[in-house]
């Protein structure tokens, strides 16, 4: 298999519920190092996985429109309680989106999968992983 690994960043704030989260429970923020990882068995016909360029610029776009805002207040996630896990589906779901509408070019459609990792910090991530 193989994979190609695009990265941005997001910003955001939210709160949790649950007694599970202790302080977390209050508004806080987050900033996350975002890693999209595409996969396929074999390399499309110019030998790429995917345009790198593409997948960068997709990428920022589905976190953009996430970052800069208050989760709590996006109807998205209503009743959500917005942990890493949730918000690395959300970008995998998105990006997975992109991918069968061809924003990332059509040899983009025979893609495997993605994942996508959120880095917390240097020692906490989670990742969602997803077939295409």
């Amino acid at each position: 298999m193989f994979s190609v690994t695009v990265r941005d960043h997001m910003m955001i704030a939210h709160s949790f519920r649950g007694e599970v989260f202790g302080p977390a429970q209050r508004l806080h923020g987050a900033t996350f190092v975002v890693d999209a990882t595409f996969r396929r068995p074999d390399l499309d016909s110019d030998g790429i996985v995917v345009d790198i360029g593409l997948a960068t610029e997709q990428l920022r776009e589905v976190v953009g429109e996430l970052s800069y805002r208050n989760l709590d207040d996006e109807p998205a996630f209503a009743g959500v309680n917005t942990t890493t896990e949730v918000l690395a589906r959300t970008v995998a779901d998105r990006l997975a989106d992109r991918v069968h509408a061809g924003a990332l070019g059509d040899r983009a459609r025979s893609l495997a999968g993605i994942t996508v990792t959120l880095h917390e910090s240097h020692v906490a991530w989670a990742s969602y992983e997803r077939s295409l």
